[in-house]
């Protein structure tokens, strides 16, 4: 698609590659117990950043498991204390946590 100063936006990752990547988020999720969520979600995110390009510019996603986690572990606190209420918020939290740490490359 081009953009109107003539530089290209694309994505041009694969799908054999991003279903590998989801099982394997999948069965990580699964097998911990959800407690590894944090590590699939920077992994797909990652693979998804490396492979989006805009206005002729390619995106770079910095974030780190570890960071997550800490920051899913607040809100998971957050929505026990809440009755489940800050639940409604984690959403818009985890995507502002993933825009922060998306840069681009050149």
């Amino acid at each position: 698609m081009e953009t109107h100063n003539g530089k290209k936006s694309f994505f041009d990752g694969g799908l054999a590659e991003f279903i590998g990547y989801k099982i394997l988020g999948a069965l990580v999720t699964f097998f911990t117990v959800g407690i590894c969520y944090p590590w699939a979600f920077t992994m797909i995110y990652g693979w998804q950043a490396k492979h989006t390009v805009i206005d002729g510019h390619r995106q770079h996603f910095n974030g780190s498991a570890v960071g997550l986690f800490g920051m899913w572990i607040k809100w998971l606190l957050l929505s026990c204390i809440t009755l489940g209420i800050y639940a409604f918020w984690v959403h818009i939290k985890l995507l502002d946590w993933r825009t922060r740490h998306t840069t681009f490359i050149n």
